[in-house]
């Protein structure tokens, strides 16, 4: 089950090269938890969505990944996406590490991790760089992100 699990942390990240969320969410239960310092806790379908939101908005979007490990239960990789920030037009080179926990062949948790000020720095300018440490600024970081995804679902309903 490993070979497999190894296989399915790269057909994600092979699919997010491609900027091809459908795969990305089959690879997900339905359930599933993700996780990041910039969404929070996402579960089901508002992480798949995540996803089509931030394939959908990507520009100038490149990512490598390495170190695909797993095993029966968990997994983890890292990887490394670049792109230009839509609300700044700030190139943002972001470093995470993710780890995956498995059932029934699929991804039932991911966890995103990464250094949330270090992000805000490159992504928010002068103001990530000054405030991005704080929580306020984390926890508007956090309401701007969920806002927009509840924004994007909305208008993939059609509301």
């Amino acid at each position: 089950m490993s070979q497999a699990h190894h296989a399915l942390i790269t057909r994600f990240y092979q699919a997010f090269q491609q900027l091809d969320a459908e795969t990305m969410a089959q690879c997900y239960t339905e359930d599933v938890l993700f996780s990041d310092p910039v969404f929070g806790e996402l579960r089901g379908q508002d992480a798949r969505d995540m996803w089509r939101m931030l394939t959908s908005r990507a520009k100038d979007f490149t990512l490598s990944f390495n170190t695909v490990q797993a095993d029966d239960q968990q997994g983890s990789a890292h990887w490394v996406a670049t792109y230009v920030f839509s609300q700044t037009g700030a190139i943002v080179i972001n470093d995470i590490q993710a780890r995956f926990v498995f059932r029934d062949g699929k991804i039932c948790e991911h966890h995103d991790h990464f250094d949330l000020w270090r992000w805000s720095r490159q992504a928010l300018g002068i103001k990530g760089t000054l405030l991005g440490w704080t929580p306020l600024v984390k926890n508007a970081i956090r309401a701007q992100a969920r806002k927009g995804l509840k924004a994007f679902q909305a208008r993939a309903q059609g509301l």
